[in-house]
């Protein structure tokens, strides 16, 4: 049995604009960098009581960036784990979600349909994504047994690890928000997984002090 705590990177401009980021390597905010340090701290409290085995995150610079708050406070050393990175959104990446049916139609009547094998120019199916993801949450799991381990990521992985902890199609609806820097907890035991917890984002409410470390 593994304990994940699956954390979205902190908020970045492109998510202010809402322009679909995928692979694109965009940086945290003012805002985001703030959100970060937020959420270290809420971590290195929880590690008080239970301490987390390791740290993983996104090669992408905004989970990165997030965990680099997480990696002081904590004193865990950050593992890169490309499997975790966004999905490739191919021409829809840089456009925004209201223009994205005129800017490209073809691509966001694929993106929206939720179809797993129907393409999006230069990106990954759905179905590639999915399996993805499952791989590389399966491959930590087995690497780390019995322990609790951080993953920084992204919305699109969030948003597969929750359709595959439910036993659910990938164009269910899905009813749990995907919030920057949430808390989302799933236990991985023998390749059943179970959401623990989702969308704890308490951590936000508490105040941080001037002379914390920025990542």
């Amino acid at each position: 049995m593994t304990e994940f705590w699956f954390i979205r990177h902190g908020e970045t401009d492109w998510n202010v604009a809402r322009r679909m980021q995928g692979w694109q390597d965009i940086p945290l905010n003012a805002n985001g960098v703030a959100q970060a340090r937020k959420l270290a701290l809420r971590l290195r409290g929880d590690a008080e009581h239970s301490p987390f085995s390791a740290l993983y995150s996104s090669d992408l610079m905004r989970a990165h960036h997030t965990a680099q708050a997480i990696s002081e406070q904590l004193d865990l050393r950050i593992r890169t784990e490309p499997g975790v990175r966004e999905r490739c959104f191919g021409v829809l990446e840089g456009v925004e979600l209201a223009r994205m049916d005129q800017a490209q139609p073809e691509a966001a009547a694929a993106w929206k349909s939720r179809d797993p094998h129907r393409p999006i120019e230069g990106g990954e199916t759905l179905g590639q994504f999915r399996a993805r993801v499952v791989d590389a949450v399966d491959a930590l799991a087995s690497r780390h047994a019995h322990e609790r381990v951080l993953v920084l990521t992204h919305g699109g992985v969030l948003d597969i690890i929750w359709h595959h902890a439910q036993d659910l199609p990938l164009n269910a609806p899905r009813q749990e928000p995907l919030l920057n820097v949430s808390i989302n907890r799933v236990v991985v035991d023998a390749g059943s997984w179970r959401i623990a917890n989702w969308g704890d984002v308490g951590h936000m409410n508490v105040a941080v002090e001037d002379d914390f470390s920025a990542p």
